[in-house]
């Protein structure tokens, strides 16, 4: 096992100086492919404790990173991350190492695979469960090309919880491809895995190894004399029973793969012989590999959920560097929804490998029999929640802005079809900063805004989450609530809940020129814009619409008719957002003589970057909402 120093100062060993792309490790022994390992976990642990980051996963895929750069030849040869948080070493490798005190930095490497970013980044990914479907792609691809490289997929056990990690192994086994997928099994996802597929590798961490236990049944076999073909039938059934008597379940081979393993995932020579194995043998392949997230770091290895994706943080203690400020939105909600489940005892809360993440700790260790991890598996957390509603449960589902995308089709048919009370609690949504595009929460907006029967809100403070919440509860129709991810404003905590008016805005400063209607976080960034505005001798009213859907028509009429100028302002995409919603209504109603500005965020994906950077780049914070106003009567004029 390679050691890391606990300190804060970095020293790079000279070996690691030496690489500048995986042909460089062609000619290290072994002793010194260990010693990298040892350079490259100091290197992941000094920039991770600086820029945030996935520490955890990194730490456990060293030696497997290294044995695949190793053995294969990329880019020729073709790797693909599941995810992609486990993709750091093979940054550090493929040439980028020299780069990596930019990770997650405006304008340095991204913390995922980024196609645009190195051509040994072939896939980019940032959600998870599709590692094999697009390894199984490229490998199609080649095939069809009549091109003769190794595709290798690397999925972890907690990705297996997805559904569409199934799918592409089915077809994989149908197909009989060229293909090896790695599966890295280190008995987490973000948080402890769930579920039968957890439990079904729990046992076959366990048992013999599988490769050892055929090739003897094997030899075996060949020794019995070839008497007929009912002889041989019988023998297949002997090594079969023999198979499934020594192996639990054998799920893999039944579906067509070859499987090798368990391996021991932070041995090179082991790893390095099995991946050599793998190349003669035809069709899928599947290599189990037993890895420990965090390994090296000893505060990681202890608590892998919370290095998982962690802030800035000590070293010497491991310990987070926490800036002091107001309790997150998340845990607001986490601490609202286990005392509405006191008055309420058919609120159930439902999460997808994340209870942490989404505030539900707390909750899960009040009301366990209430609580549901289903894995990374959102679409079939939304059904099941419809399915818990039919019969007068009041589900609440708490899953990322960027993951909740996942589920549409089932958010659309199995719940708001059927009109069905669920919950949907979008955490992190909006601009979420150094995780990137595949992270950003900007699309909620459009892709619920459209369906029937939606209900969506959108907090200006963390009180008024709380009061949402309630009002979720209370409404008989399909909810989401979108909130930010970090620290709310600090306001205080009214302890009575609210039930708010559905469909109702909330004006909170009166203005002659100009208005704001704003929604969620912007709204407290158009009250410091609307102040900016005053010393230039334009008078801005601030009103909170509180809800995309159904929006406040009679507000917006009121508005039309007394002020006539209009500024909506979100933290969404443009395209299908609450703006568009806004000037469908003044459309729809021939409001001809009002004028809309919409901000909003552009048609594009947002990159990586600090949250407060990123909206001051596009226009969404106060000095940038004034500008735009300003701009905006420059142009048109103010109403006559």
């Amino acid at each position: 096992m390679t050691s890391v120093r606990e300190s804060g100062e970095l020293s790079l060993g000279k070996l690691l100086d030496g690489i500048n792309g995986p042909q460089d490790l062609k000619s290290l022994s072994l002793g010194q492919l260990e010693k990298l390992a040892g350079e490259i976990r100091e290197l992941l642990i000094h920039t991770v404790s600086t820029n945030g980051g996935h520490l955890a996963p990194n730490l456990g895929v060293v030696e497997l990173t290294l044995a695949l750069h190793r053995a294969f030849d990329s880019p020729k040869d073709k790797f693909i991350w599941d995810v992609g948080h486990q993709a750091y070493v093979h940054k550090i490798l493929t040439g980028r190492h020299k780069q990596f005190s930019t990770l997650r930095k405006t304008g340095g490497i991204s913390g995922f695979p980024k196609r645009c970013e190195s051509q040994h980044d072939v896939f980019g990914a940032g959600h998870s469960s599709t590692s094999i479907s697009s390894a199984l792609g490229v490998a199609l691809a080649r095939d069809m090309s009549g091109d003769n490289y190794n595709v290798v997929g690397v999925i972890g056990d907690g990705s297996l919880t997805g559904g569409q990690a199934y799918e592409a192994l089915n077809h994989a086994g149908h197909l009989g491809i060229n293909l090896t997928v790695i599966l890295n099994d280190n008995e987490m996802s973000i948080a402890k895995n769930v579920g039968a597929m957890s439990e079904y590798l729990a046992k076959m961490r366990t048992a013999p190894t599988y490769s050892k236990v055929k090739h003897d049944i094997e030899y075996l076999l060949r020794r019995i004399p070839a008497i007929g073909d009912s002889v041989a039938k019988t023998a297949e059934r002997v090594k079969d029973s023999l198979k499934y008597f020594l192996v639990p379940g054998m799920l893999f081979e039944e579906l067509g793969f070859t499987y090798f393993g368990p391996i021991d995932g932070h041995n090179i020579p082991s790893i390095l012989d099995v991946l050599d194995k793998t190349k003669s043998v035809k069709g899928p392949v599947l290599i189990h590999l037993l890895t420990q997230k965090g390994k090296g770091y000893a505060p990681a290895e202890c608590n892998a959920d919370k290095f998982h994706g962690v802030g800035p943080f000590c070293i010497e203690t491991g310990e987070v560097i926490k800036t002091e400020g107001a309790p997150s939105y998340t845990q607001v909600f986490g601490d609202t929804l286990v005392k509405l489940a006191e008055q309420n005892p058919d609120i159930v809360a439902i999460t997808a490998a994340m209870p942490e993440g989404t505030g539900l700790k707390k909750f899960s260790a009040k009301y366990p029999k209430r609580f549901f991890d289903v894995g990374i598996a959102e679409q079939h957390a939304v059904t099941l929640a419809a399915g818990m509603a039919t019969q007068g449960k009041r589900p609440v589902v708490a899953i990322y802005s960027t993951f909740m995308q996942r589920g549409y089709d089932q958010i659309l048919h199995d719940v708001c079809l059927q009109n069905l009370p669920v919950i949907f609690m979008l955490d992190r949504a909006g601009v979420v900063g150094e995780d990137g595009a595949t992270h950003h929460g900007v699309f909620d907006y459009s892709f619920l805004r459209h369906i029937p029967n939606m209900v969506i809100m959108a907090p200006k403070d963390e009180d008024e989450l709380r009061h949402m919440l309630y009002t979720a509860t209370e409404l008989n129709a399909p909810v989401a609530i979108r909130y930010p991810r970090g620290n709310g404003l600090g306001v205080e905590l009214k302890p009575k809940f609210t039930k708010l008016e559905s469909g109702k805005a909330e004006e909170l400063l009166q203005g002659k020129d100009v208005v704001f209607l704003a929604v969620g976080t912007m709204v407290e960034a158009c009250r410091s814009a609307a102040g900016l505005l005053e010393e230039k001798g334009i008078a801005a009213g601030v009103v909170n619409a509180r809800f995309v859907k159904p929006l406040d028509e009679q507000v917006i009429r009121q508005l039309a008719r007394d002020i006539g100028i209009i500024i909506t302002v979100e933290d969404n995409v443009l395209a299908g957002g609450f703006g568009s919603a806004v000037l469908e209504y003044v459309n729809s109603q021939h409001l001809n003589w009002v004028k809309v500005l919409r901000l909003g965020l552009p048609d594009k994906y947002i990159e990586h970057g600090p949250r407060g950077y990123l909206m001051t780049q596009y226009g969404l914070d106060h000095q940038g909402i004034a500008a735009s106003v300003e701009a905006f009567i420059r142009q048109f004029g103010a109403r006559k």
